[in-house]
């Protein structure tokens, strides 16, 4: 359990100390947000804001759990690694996007052909690999089975669990970039998704079927390759979310950009699978999907009747044109947030209860 001390505090200890000299030196290089002319006339004073934050906790969460292992003598594991990797990789395709919105003062970057691509190399990377890497008991990262709880049903094939992975990856992190619109608004609820992710590992592992002749009750145990050690990474990424959420929040003196947000949504993606929690994950990370669904109706029903069903999308927006101020509402969705965290936990607990 040092483990997951050392890599939340180290974490935390990194992007509050990193971010304000990441600050300086994105603003001496004039890197800042492009303000889209059709959002939100409160925003247009955002203009100029050092945006692709996201380097400052990537850098962190890496950094933190490469020294929680130098620490503690302990060995990295193949889950945690992964779960590193799409971070990491996603946060190099947000990077990207990013840094030509910058270059040439657009308020979009990538074309949506590029930026996809570059999901699925990443995407794509990280199923494949995860499926590898068994351990002496024949457990992989990831299963192919589907999961809510634990896993559930007959296999899907490889083929199908890529398709899937890449569903959630996909999903995630972009609805965690629809939800990065206020000032620390995504931050703030990631930080809520990575704790409950630390509470569940620790759970898994404590509860584990490697130690099935040592429980009451061998039937409930989890079958998850490394829980603890995703622990360890969701620790790092709850401390390094919480360090940069200084600095993000209202009025924000920097934004994760696309490089934060594609990042913490390959990582919430990488923990579900890996932890067997797929189908989970819409109840722990239910702010991302509101967003998400906000966006979603809107454009369908715009295509189809013509008519708007929200004032603008995506949902955080609208309120803001009804009147409600930002930090009202950044406040009341983190309240919906860790509503849906405390399901969560709850239904988590509720399926392991059930099969003892």
């Amino acid at each position: 359990m040092r483990q997951i001390l050392f890599s939340g505090v180290i974490g935390l200890f990194l992007t509050l100390i990193g971010t304000p000299l990441l600050i300086k030196g994105l603003a001496r290089k004039g890197y800042g947000q492009f303000i889209r002319d059709d959002g939100p006339r409160g925003h247009a004073g955002k203009k100029g804001t050092p945006t692709m934050g996201g380097i400052s906790f990537i850098l962190a969460t890496l950094i933190a759990y490469a020294l929680t292992k130098v620490i503690t003598g302990s060995q990295p594991t193949f889950s945690g690694l992964l779960v590193l990797l799409l971070m990491a990789g996603m946060g190099v395709v947000g990077f990207l996007d990013d840094y030509i919105k910058i270059v040439k003062q657009r308020s979009l970057g990538l074309r949506a052909k590029a930026k996809m691509a570059g999901q699925l190399i990443v995407g794509i990377a990280f199923a494949v690999l995860a499926l590898q890497f068994k351990d002496a008991r024949g457990l992989a990262p990831a299963s192919t089975k589907l999961s809510f709880v634990t896993d559930f049903g007959w296999s899907i094939g490889p083929v199908l669990f890529v398709v899937w992975a890449l569903f959630m990856i996909l999903a995630m992190s972009n609805g965690v970039n629809l939800t990065d619109g206020l000032d620390g608004l995504a931050t703030g609820a990631a930080v809520m998704v990575f704790g409950a992710y630390t509470f569940i590992g620790v759970w898994q592992y404590q509860e584990s079927c490697a130690n099935a002749q040592t429980l009451t009750n061998p039937a409930a145990c989890f079958e998850v390759r490394d829980p603890l050690d995703l622990a360890v990474v969701a620790a790092a990424l709850m401390g390094a979310c919480f360090g940069f959420l200084w600095w993000n929040t209202s009025p924000a003196k920097i934004f994760m950009g696309d490089t934060g947000s594609l990042a913490l949504g390959g990582a919430l993606a990488g923990l579900a699978i890996c932890s067997r929690t797929e189908f989970l994950m819409a109840l722990l990370g239910g702010l991302f999907v509101l967003i998400t669904m906000s966006v979603v109706i809107q454009v369908g029903s715009f295509k189809l009747t013509g008519k708007r069903v929200f004032r603008m999308a995506p949902l955080q927006h609208h309120f803001e044109l009804k009147g409600w101020s930002e930090v009202l509402v950044v406040v009341r969705f983190w309240i919906i947030q860790g509503m849906c965290v405390i399901v969560g936990l709850g239904v988590f607990y509720a399926g392991w209860a059930a099969d003892k």
